[in-house]
């Protein structure tokens, strides 16, 4: 095993921040979690087993809606609990997507909610509820063990539905990836399962991530160019697949990428990853290992907001990487092989792959999956699950694929498609189906604005000002979220919008259509009125000045309106 450097690197214990000292102190991730689910008196936990609970998969939630008057009441916030699946590159069985439907609505808010990695989250479990929630998910073998937290976290793949051969093979890797990286410790199964502990629990070994685990999150993901859609630049570690003549040679590893910022912080800043080499398929696993095992080793302990793995890049340098590498595997890194991206969006409505096999890909706005007045999206997709013979795949759009469907069944899943009008959702306007918002107020204790609530209203208008200058059908990568943190991917979007406080936003433009090239802040914590005076202008020069072909990010940067960011330390400048 690997020496852990970090206790070599100029960070003593006194020095670690207090996340570090926590995980110390866990007993491997334990805690004090099972002491604060059988305490009655209140609906929370601990704050050290909040931090804690986050490796299982969970975060301590309230609902904002009702903070104001339950503290008018003299009442603690209401509190709950979102629960995220890990389900390796969004691939889900019919039998899973059922048991998830019924937790949903027997446990949580009634509504699922599909998310930017390509998973599933509840929303509003009670506390009471928490082991029969995860314990009903245990029942179709999935699970949210290391969904949050200190290490690696769900891994993302590719979803094509027209390469269904290439697909598999490089979702079995992505998979195996996310197999081989989960923490040993038999914390989960003892705490939710409620499995008897074995000999030597709470001190188990932890070969690729030690006792303290990571510094911070890490974020993998697998694409299949020319669609960038897992946004490969953003992920602390990436494999580009290359292909000749149909056959999967290896992959480009791309290196530091990473969304999260603080406002007021010039310190922080997103990077898009750097490209570091080529490998071949059967060292995949191998290199994600030893990656994690060098952020692990080098990864700043003492500043959280500086422990990510873009930050571990950007101090050392991309040379430092490639020889650190090389010496761990005993080999070096080819040079890497040329790829092109053109879109990092979905394709909807049907495709065909090359195994024959059918895929009907839904627009899910914002990935949230309920019955409302105008559209019974969580009962048809309840209805289309009970015949489905193939799979759902989840995208990194937080759309939907009813995937793998036979010849002999399509007409049955197009009737149950048309009977619920699911395929209205395919006919929304082209900048809806290009946006995306995180989830926000009321549940994310972080939020400092609407998002997920407030963006397709936004969009609504933003509709409006494209039809009038002859743009209805012009794509643009549009992104929100409800603060800097960037689950949404937005540092990447051509336009993208951050909460400052309700009702405000930071305002960027320029990110590249296909996610190559950060964007940077035209304005500074403006209301919807002062964001649609400036937008709309821009957009009525960028219908009659952009030249053929011309995407919205590269017409701004062209036409003077904003800067180009030329790399993440340049983002605040």
């Amino acid at each position: 095993m690997t020496m852990d450097r970090s206790r070599d690197v100029s960070q003593p214990v006194e020095r670690l921040s207090g996340n570090e000292r926590l995980k110390a102190a866990s007993r491997r991730l334990r805690g004090d979690i099972v002491e604060g689910l059988a305490d009655p008196v209140t609906g929370g936990i601990s704050p050290e087993a909040q931090q804690l609970l986050k490796f299982h998969g969970s975060y301590q939630q309230d609902d904002r809606d009702l903070r104001d008057e339950r503290r008018r009441q003299k009442l603690e916030p209401a509190y709950e609990f979102m629960v995220r699946v890990r389900l390796p590159g969004g691939v889900c069985r019919p039998d899973q997507w059922l048991k998830l439907d019924e937790l949903a609505r027997t446990y949580a808010n009634g509504t699922l909610r599909l998310t930017t990695r390509q998973t599933f989250q509840f929303h509003g479990i009670l506390k009471r509820d928490m082991r029969k929630t995860i314990q009903g998910m245990n029942q179709v073998l999935l699970d949210s063990i290391a969904a949050c937290g200190d290490v690696n976290r769900g891994v993302m793949c590719s979803i094509n539905p027209h390469l269904s051969a290439l697909h598999q093979q490089v979702y079995e890797l992505a998979k195996a990836t996310s197999e081989h990286l989960l923490p040993r410790t038999r914390a989960y199964h003892e705490i939710w399962l409620e499995q008897e502990p074995v000999a030597g629990s709470g001190e188990e070994e932890e070969p690729i991530y030690g006792p303290t685990y990571l510094p911070r999150k890490f974020k993998i993901g697998f694409v299949i160019p020319p669609e960038n859609d897992v946004d490969v630049y953003t992920q602390d570690l990436g494999f580009i697949a290359i292909v000749e003549n149909g056959k999967l040679e290896g992959f480009n590893v791309t290196v530091g990428g990473g969304m999260g910022r603080a406002d007021n912080e010039p310190g922080t800043y997103p990077r898009l990853a750097d490209v570091a080499g080529f490998i071949r398929p059967d060292q995949v696993v191998r290199v994600a290992e030893e990656v994690v095992k060098i952020q692990r080793d080098y990864g700043d302990r003492v500043d959280r907001k500086h422990a990510r793995f873009k930050y571990t890049i950007d101090d050392r340098g991309l040379d430092w990487f490639k020889d650190e590498i090389a010496s761990r595997l005993g080999w070096r890194l080819e040079e890497p092989r040329p790829f092109v991206f053109t879109t990092n969006g979905d394709r909807y409505g049907w495709a065909q792959g090359d195994d024959g096999c059918w895929h009907y890909t839904l627009f899910v706005e914002n990935g949230r999956v309920k019955d409302t007045a105008d559209l019974q999206l969580m009962t048809a997709l309840r209805t289309i699950a009970a015949v489905h013979e193939g799979e759902f795949r989840l995208t990194p759009n937080q759309n939907l694929i009813i995937s793998r469907i036979k010849d002999t069944a399509r007409a049955r899943i197009q009737s149950l498609i048309e009977a619920y009008g699911l395929d209205s959702t395919v006919r929304r306007s082209v900048l809806r189906r290009n946006s995306m918002a995180c989830v926000a107020l009321p549940t994310c204790a972080l939020a400092m604005a609407e998002s997920e609530r407030y963006l397709p209203q936004l969009v609504t208008k933003l509709e409006k000002v494209m039809a009038e200058h002859g743009l209805a059908e012009e794509p643009i990568i549009v992104r929100m979220t409800g603060c800097p943190n960037g689950c949404a991917r937005p540092y990447v979007a051509e336009i993208a919008f951050t909460g400052r406080a309700p009702g405000k936003y930071n305002v960027y433009l320029g990110g590249g259509f296909h996610g190559q090239r950060l964007n940077r802040m035209l304005l500074e914590n403006v209301g919807e009125p002062v964001i649609l005076e400036t937008l709309t202008p821009i957009i009525a020069r960028y219908a009659k000045e952009r030249v053929p072909g011309e995407r919205f990010g590269d017409f701004v940067i062209r036409a003077g309106i904003i800067r180009e960011v030329k790399e993440g330390r340049d983002f605040n400048g």
